[in-house]
């Protein structure tokens, strides 16, 4: 609802004037309604509220206009591609004909769509103000041609824009590196001999950059420089495990586990808000100290005296999921948390909460790997676990995890970041990550207006941080949301020349496009490896993930490069191996 009403007044439209087409835009206009009185009758303004104010003030006031175009004679924007519709409109209005205006920007690095930036406010300004002289600033005084030459190519595939080509007299440098893992784990660990081999060559770690598309993914490469004592740094962000939405799932678990853990209790009894007031939490801790009892204990008590409040409706959710999640494996336990919980559906109805619930998810995986890893160990199958035991070991990990505090911003240590995170920042290496169909572009951006030129402007930035070396990293399967995935490449790999590329021990089955073996059931009819490469008539390429039903009633599930995760009846798909 938020996202609406934002986005709404981004676009300048106020509820009154709103058309809703269906139930659910109809309820969230009324709230948007409700939200616009309630400011109004508080005397509160949000930052969306200011902007149109601003505009509607010029648009009804023609005498305070013109006062301020006659004011403000020279008008300098800087970053102009992150300007909303918004601020574009109101500086059309702001600028009279006797102004000057001078705009500064770039529109292949305009990435904060969600922001409401709008790259084609740049080629709005040339057409609206009849701009005739356009200064490009081509020359790059940061990085090698190859890696200039690179991020040409994948830019130029983009449609309407004022177009540029970057270029140096650094000279071409070194081809940049591709590397095709096997999994994820191969992936991280070939980053990490590397970062290696470049300290023992003199590099120093703060000036060599990890990127990734989204947050969750610096799970596994926080945990291999931990395990590796490399020092390092989350770049505006927490480390994983000390990430809110990750402390808050495994209090759940830590709870259930330990019902004398305090901290963990005041830290989930009313989070999400579940209505607990200060009052109930005092009479919980009143209790507690009198009989020196833990509060989960205290709590107790109290529901057993009045089953009708919300301390009640917390005691029984924590016995429900308690119950529910006995004899399974951390991963499953996790998972379950964080939708019985509600911790997802908290998350989602914030407009920045994807990557929060992205990282739950990735907790799940952790949990996942951490089971595989201490089975491979031991030596055993799923038969011989001591499901208390790795639980408890479990969360002891992820105690160790969150205690160690990060490098500092001063301290010579690697740089994780995500691509958003990097930008007007330079390296000179940089390794990025997770190039696959899915993660980057990102899934989401395949079902969004321009959501897939936008993806391309955050592949550009990435490559043009690098000023000396650029490695691209991807792998054939991913451990994701606690599965196995198996992915494309990126779309973007392919738009680079094969000339600019060096790639390191790439495999011969899955992305080569190999011929995967072929398994027949009894009534003849075709199933497709997993991993396997296929062909759709209307959907194109695509990668085999998963499958599900019997033999007369089969679906495949295929991850399409050009159209996402689709899920097809066998009998009907026609698929093609490649």
């Amino acid at each position: 609802v938020l996202y609406f009403i934002n986005a709404n007044k981004e676009e300048g439209i106020r509820s009154h004037a709103f058309k809703s087409f269906d139930d659910i835009s109809e309820k969230k206009n009324e709230i948007y309604k409700a939200y616009e009185n309630q400011c109004l009758k508080e005397g509160v303004v949000d930052f969306a509220e200011l902007l149109l104010r601003c505009l509607e003030l010029f648009q009804n006031k023609p005498m305070i206009r013109e006062h301020y175009q006659s004011i403000f004679q020279h008008i300098l924007v800087d970053e102009f591609q992150d300007t909303s519709k918004l601020q574009y409109e109101w500086l059309k209005l702001l600028t009279s004909k006797t102004s000057f205006i001078f705009a500064v920007g770039d529109d292949d690095q305009s990435i904060y769509g969600f922001r409401g930036a709008r790259p084609g406010n740049m080629n709005d300004l040339q057409k609206d103000f009849k701009i005739k002289n356009i200064i490009k600033l081509e020359q790059n005084y940061r990085s090698k041609n190859n890696i200039l030459n690179a991020a040409n190519a994948i830019i130029e595939n983009n449609a309407n824009r004022l177009g540029k080509n970057l270029w140096s007299e650094a000279g071409d440098g070194d081809l940049i590196r591709q590397y095709n893992a096997l999994d994820d784990r191969f992936e991280t660990s070939y980053i990490l001999d590397e970062i290696k081999a470049l300290h023992r060559a003199g590099s120093r770690y703060d000036q060599i950059a990890i990127l990734y598309r989204n947050n969750a993914q610096s799970r596994v490469i926080e945990m291999a420089m931990v395990s590796n004592n490399i020092p390092y740094r989350v770049y505006g962000g927490l480390r994983f495990f000390e990430r809110a939405e990750i402390k808050s799932s495994l209090a759940y678990l830590r709870l259930i586990t330990n019902k004398n853990d305090d901290t963990a209790f005041l830290r989930i009894v009313n989070f999400p808000p579940r209505g607990i007031g200060a009052k109930a939490l005092e009479q919980i801790q009143d209790i507690a100290n009198a009989e020196k009892i833990s509060l989960w204990q205290s709590a107790e008590a109290v529901e057993s005296e009045n089953k009708n409040t919300k301390i009640s409706f917390f005691v029984h959710l924590i016995r429900h999921i308690e119950d529910q999640i006995q004899g399974n494996n951390i991963d499953e336990s996790i998972d379950f948390i964080n939708s019985y919980s509600t911790l997802k559906d908290h998350y989602g109805k914030d407009k920045d909460g994807s990557s929060r619930i992205e990282n739950l998810d990735e907790l799940v995986s952790a949990a996942k790997a951490y089971l595989n890893e201490f089975r491979e160990e031991n030596n055993q199958d799923e038969n011989g676990d001591n499901k208390a035991s790795i639980l408890a070991d479990f969360l002891d990990f992820t105690s160790l995890e969150s205690g160690e505090l990060q490098a500092s911003a001063g301290d010579d240590a690697l740089q994780l970041m995500t691509i958003h995170s990097s930008k007007g920042l330079e390296f000179d290496t940089v390794f990025i990550t997770g190039l696959e169909e899915g993660l980057c572009p990102h899934e989401r951006s395949l079902s969004e207006n321009n959501g897939l030129e936008e993806e391309r402007r955050l592949m550009y930035v990435a490559v043009t941080r690098a000023r000396k070396k650029l490695y691209l990293t991807l792998a054939q399967s991913r451990l994701t949301y606690g599965q196995t995935m198996y992915n494309l490449p990126s779309r973007f790999l392919d738009e680079i020349p094969n000339e600019l590329i060096k790639r390191i021990n790439a495999p011969k089955k899955v992305f080569a496009f190999s011929s995967p073996k072929i398994a027949v059931h009894s009534e003849s009819k075709h199933t497709w490896k997993i991993g396997a490469a296929v062909e759709h008539a209307k959907f194109g390429v695509g990668i085999v993930t998963g499958y599900e039903g019997n033999e007369n009633d089969l679906r495949v599930q295929i991850n399409f490069h050009s159209h996402g995760v689709k899920w097809l009846a066998m009998e009907y798909a026609k698929l093609v191996e490649i």
